[in-house]
C-alpha cells in the first residue's frame, strides 16, 4: 500500500530526527503559567503549546496538547453522551518544583521543568509522562515511563502475544491476508491504547498512522507517534483489571445490546451466487437438524464476478430475481439476511455517476474525486466523514432495510486502500488520509447504526465490520479477525486476538470459524477443532472462500455429528451467553474474558485459554492429533463441563480429549442457565428454564446474577425493561440451601417460571427419594429437581445432604 509505505519512510525519517534534536524540541517546555476554568485545568507550555487537562470520571482523565495556530480534530474515542465527572480540580501542593492537583481518585502531580504530568491512584498505581507531548512539524506524539517489571498488553489486533512489551507496531489499520500465528505486528483493526498490569490504560485518542512502541526502542519507555493531527490522550486507572475494562468501557462506551438472534449459527461463505442457492443452503440446515438464525450475503448480490461490481449497491436481479420474497420467505423461518456494502465506488459501477455528481467522493488536491486502481477495479471512496458522503451512501441501505434486510456487514473498511494524498472533509476542515485513517471505519459504524435506529426505533441494529477504532463498540460494530489462514496456526492466534480487543470494549471480535484464506483440501480435525473452539466465541459463523464448503451441512456424516453437537450446545446455552451479553451492555465487561482476570500476576501471558463468562474455562485446541493438552487451572475446585470430573486448581493438568471433545471446566459453585432444543433463538421459551448447579464442600457460599429481556427492543436497558434474578447457593456438611430473588419487569414477561435444577457434585443421593419432582441419577451422580418459582417474588428451597 503506497501511503502505508511512505507513513514508514516518514516514520523512520522522523525517528531519527526525534531523538536527535528532542531535548531542543521539548526538554525546553517549561510551565509558565496554568489556571482552573470549570472542571479544567489549563496548563501552558513555554513552546506556545497548550495542555487541557479534563476529568472524564473519578477515576479517567483526558488530557490534550494544542499547538497554537492549529485546528483541534474532534475525539472519537470518547463517548459524546458520557456523564463527566463534575469534581473540578483543586490544587492542594504547590512548590518551586512541582504542583499537585487532586480530582476524584486521582492526583495529578504537574512537573514545572520541563512540564510533564505523573497521575497517581488512590491505591499507590501510577503512571508518568517520561516527556511531555512532542511536535516536530507532522511527527508528533507522547512517551511514558514503563518499570522493569510492568506487562503491557494493548495495540489490538496483533499476532505478538499476550504480553506486548519490547514490540513496536504501525498504528495503521491494514488487511493482511491469510495471516498464521506466525508473529504479525499490523491488522486490520489496531488500537492505539496499552493495559498495564499495574491497572491502568493509556488511549491515545488519534485516529492518525503512527507507530506504538512499548519498550522496543527503549526498554523503559512507552512511546506513541502519529503522523499529525490530534494528540491527546485518556489516562483511566483501577483497583483491578475486570474493573479497569468497565473503566474504559464507561469513558469510550459501551456495546449496545445486539438482537438475541445475533448469538446464534451463520450460514455464510464468499459467497452465494444466487436465490435459489442461498434457498438451498437454508433448506439443508433444515434437513440436517442443525440450528441456523441468519444468512449472510457476500458480494455476489450486487454482481456475478468479484471485481467490477463494487458500488453498484443494487441487487444482480438476474441472480438474485425476487430477493424481497426470499428475505421474506427467511424471516417466516425466523431467519434473518444480512448482506455486505464496501466504501468504494467503482468508476464503472452504476451509481458512481451519482457519486460523483453528489461530490460525495473523497478528493485530490485538485478538488476532484480521487480516483485509484486496487484489486476491485478502479475506484473512489465515499467520503464517510462527510454529513453529506453519509445521507448520499444511507439512501442504499435504507432501500436494502425497506426490503427486509435485518443485518448490515460492513468490509474493507481499514479502509483497504487508502492513499496518502485523498483528503477528507470533517467538521469545516480538510485532513490528510493519513491524518483520519484508523477513523474511517469508526465513522462509517457510527453512519449505519445511528441511521438504521432512528429508521426502525424499535429493532435492534446488527453490524459486522472488520475495522474501527476506540469506541467503536457503542456503534454496535461486531469486528471478525479478517482473513485469516485455513490452519492450525490461524485457530491458534484466534484466543489472542479476540481477547485483546474484547479489553477495550470490542467485546464481540470473533473469526471466520474454520478459517477463510488457503487451503487445497477439508482438513476435518481442523475445521471441527474451530467450531468447537467457537463454540464460546462471541459470534459463531463459520465462513470461508467457496473452494470448501465453511457450512458444516456440506461436509461428511461425522463432521456434522460433532459440529452439530456442538452447534446444539450454543443454543442450549443461550441463556446463560445472552445473560452476559447483557452484563456486557451495563458494564462493560467481555464474554470472552482472560485468565489473567483471575490472578494477573500468574496468568498475565496465557493466549491458550480463556474464561467464558465467570462460569466456564475454555481450552482450545489448535493442534492436529492431540491425545491430551495441558490445562491451567486457577486455585479452587473445577468440574469437568461435560463428565463431572472434580479437579483441585492452582495447578496444570494433562487433560485427555479425542476428536469429538474439547477441554472445558466449570468452577464449583458456578450457577449456567440452559434451555435444551433450540432449533431458533426465536424458540427460547421465557416461562422454563433448566438451572445447573456445581456443588462442592469447599464452597460455603456463591451467588450469580441472570438478566433477561424480550430480545429485541431497542431501548430495553434505557427503559429498564429489564428482569433481574439474583441466584445464591449455601452449603454446609448437612444442607444446600438454593434462593432465588427476582427484581424488575419487561413487556410479556411470564408472571412465573418452571426451573429444572440440575445439581452437579454431590457423592450420594440426598433422602428425597419419596418426592415426585426429585429424581437422582446414579449413574451421571446428578440431582433434579422441578420447581415453579414466581418472576416477582422471592423463592427458597432446602435440600438435605
Amino acid at each position: 500500500m503506497h501511503s502505508s509505505l511512505f507513513i514508514a519512510a516518514i516514520m523512520r525519517r522522523c525517528l531519527f530526527i526525534f531523538f536527535v534534536v528532542f531535548s531542543a524540541v521539548t526538554c525546553g517546555a517549561d510551565l509558565v503559567s496554568y489556571e482552573v476554568t470549570g472542571d479544567s485545568l489549563r496548563l501552558q507550555r513555554a513552546d506556545n503549546v497548550t495542555v487541557t487537562v479534563k476529568p472524564l470520571t473519578s477515576q479517567s482523565l483526558e488530557v490534550i496538547y494544542e499547538k497554537s495556530g492549529e485546528p483541534l480534530m474532534p475525539s472519537l474515542a470518547i463517548n459524546p453522551h458520557l456523564m463527566r465527572a463534575e469534581t473540578p480540580f483543586s490544587l492542594t501542593i504547590k512548590s518551586p518544583q512541582t504542583l499537585t492537583f487532586s480530582q476524584g481518585s486521582i492526583k495529578l502531580q504537574v512537573d514545572r521543568s520541563p512540564l510533564r504530568l505523573s497521575f497517581i491512584y488512590a491505591d499507590g498505581t501510577k503512571v508518568s509522562e517520561a516527556a511531555g507531548g512532542f511536535f516536530y512539524n507532522t511527527f508528533r506524539g507522547i512517551q511514558f515511563a514503563l518499570a522493569p517489571d510492568e506487562k503491557i498488553m494493548g495495540g489490538g489486533e496483533r499476532v505478538l502475544g499476550m504480553n506486548r512489551r519490547g514490540h513496536r507496531m504501525p498504528l495503521y489499520n491494514k488487511a493482511a491476508y491469510g495471516y498464521s500465528d506466525e508473529p504479525v505486528d499490523q491488522m486490520y483493526f489496531g488500537l492505539p491504547a496499552i493495559m498495564s498490569s499495574s491497572r491502568y490504560a493509556i488511549m491515545l485518542d488519534s485516529p492518525a498512522s503512527g507507530y506504538l512502541d512499548i519498550g522496543h526502542t527503549q526498554p523503559d519507555k512507552l512511546q506513541f507517534e502519529i503522523a499529525g493531527g490530534r494528540l491527546a490522550y485518556i489516562v483511566s486507572m483501577a483497583a483491578s483489571l475486570p474493573e479497569l475494562v468497565k473503566q474504559i468501557t464507561t469513558v469510550t462506551g459501551k456495546q449496545p445490546l445486539p438482537p438475541r438472534w445475533a448469538l446464534g449459527n451463520f450460514a455464510s461463505r464468499f459467497g452465494y451466487r444466487t436465490e435459489q442457492e442461498t434457498r438451498d443452503v437454508v433448506d439443508k440446515f433444515n434437513q440436517d437438524d442443525i440450528p441456523l438464525d441468519a444468512v449472510v450475503l457476500d458480494l455476489y448480490w450486487f454482481g456475478n464476478t468479484i471485481q467490477g461490481h463494487m458500488g453498484n449497491l443494487n441487487w444482480d436481479t438476474n441472480a438474485f430475481p425476487d430477493p424481497v420474497a426470499m428475505i421474506r420467505d427467511f424471516k417466516q423461518q425466523d431467519i434473518h439476511t444480512v448482506v455486505i456494502t464496501e466504501p468504494f465506488i467503482l468508476s464503472g459501477s452504476s451509481e458512481y455517476s451519482s457519486a460523483r455528481d453528489a461530490g460525495i467522493l473523497a478528493k485530490n488536491i485538485n478538488g476532484k474525486p480521487h480516483l485509484f486502481d486496487f484489486y476491485f477495479g478502479n475506484t473512489g471512496l465515499v467520503d464517510i466523514f462527510s454529513p453529506k458522503a453519509q445521507q448520499w451512501f444511507w439512501q442504499y441501505y435504507e432501500r436494502l432495510l425497506n426490503q427486509g434486510i435485518d443485518g448490515w456487514w460492513g468490509d474493507l473498511g481499514e479502509p483497504e486502500v487508502h492513499p496518502g494524498t485523498l483528503l477528507h472533509n470533517w467538521q469545516e476542515h480538510t485532513w490528510s488520509a493519513d491524518e483520519v485513517h484508523n477513523g474511517y471505519g469508526h465513522k462509517w459504524a457510527e453512519m449505519v447504526y445511528t441511521n438504521t435506529l432512528n429508521a426502525r426505533p424499535e429493532q435492534r441494529p446488527f453490524l459486522l465490520m472488520r475495522s474501527g477504532f476506540l469506541g467503536s463498540q457503542r456503534y454496535g460494530m461486531m469486528p471478525w479477525t479478517g482473513d485469516v489462514s485455513r490452519t492450525w496456526g490461524g485457530l491458534n492466534a484466534q484466543i489472542e486476538l479476540s481477547l485483546q480487543m474484547s479489553l477495550f470494549g470490542l467485546a464481540y471480535t470473533h473469526s471466520d470459524l474454520g478459517g477463510f484464506a488457503g487451503g487445497d483440501k477439508f482438513d476435518a480435525q481442523l475445521y471441527t477443532r474451530w467450531l468447537q473452539a467457537g463454540t464460546f466465541f462471541p459470534v459463531f459463523r463459520p465462513h470461508a472462500h467457496e473452494g470448501i464448503a465453511p457450512e458444516p451441512v456440506f461436509h461428511d456424516e461425522h463432521t456434522k455429528a460433532i459440529a452439530r453437537r456442538f452447534i446444539k450446545l450454543r443454543y442450549a446455552m443461550l441463556p446463560y451467553n445472552y445473560s452476559l451479553s447483557i452484563e456486557n451492555s451495563l458494564t462493560g465487561m467481555p464474554l470472552m474474558r482472560p485468565m489473567s482476570f483471575t490472578e494477573p500476576a500468574r496468568y498475565f501471558d496465557n493466549a491458550s485459554q480463556f474464561m467464558w463468562g465467570d462460569a466456564l474455562l475454555v481450552r482450545p485446541i489448535a493442534e492436529p492429533d492431540v491425545k491430551q493438552v495441558d490445562v491451567t487451572l486457577p486455585d479452587g475446585i473445577w468440574f469437568d463441563f461435560f463428565d463431572d470430573t472434580r479437579l483441585t486448581g492452582g495447578r496444570v493438568i494433562q487433560a485427555a480429549t479425542t476428536p469429538e471433545t474439547l477441554p472445558v471446566y466449570v468452577k464449583a459453585g458456578a450457577f449456567m442457565p440452559m434451555q435444551s432444543g433450540l432449533s431458533r433463538t426465536a424458540d427460547y421459551q421465557a416461562d422454563t428454564m433448566t438451572m445447573h448447579y456445581w456443588a462442592d464442600g469447599s464452597v460455603g457460599q456463591s451467588g450469580y446474577t441472570w438478566y433477561e429481556d424480550d430480545g429485541k427492543a431497542a431501548d430495553s436497558l434505557q427503559q429498564g425493561k429489564l428482569l433481574r434474578v439474583d441466584f445464591s447457593a449455601v452449603q454446609s456438611a448437612k444442607s444446600l440451601e438454593l434462593s432465588v430473588t427476582p427484581e424488575g419487569h419487561y413487556p410479556d414477561m411470564p408472571g412465573t417460571r418452571t426451573i429444572t435444577w440440575h445439581i452437579h457434585g454431590l457423592q450420594s443421593a440426598p433422602p428425597v427419594s419419596t418426592q415426585k419432582n426429585w429424581e437422582w441419577n446414579e449413574t451421571n451422580r446428578l440431582l433434579s429437581i422441578t420447581t415453579t418459582v414466581s418472576n416477582t417474588q422471592p423463592t427458597a428451597f432446602s435440600i438435605t445432604l
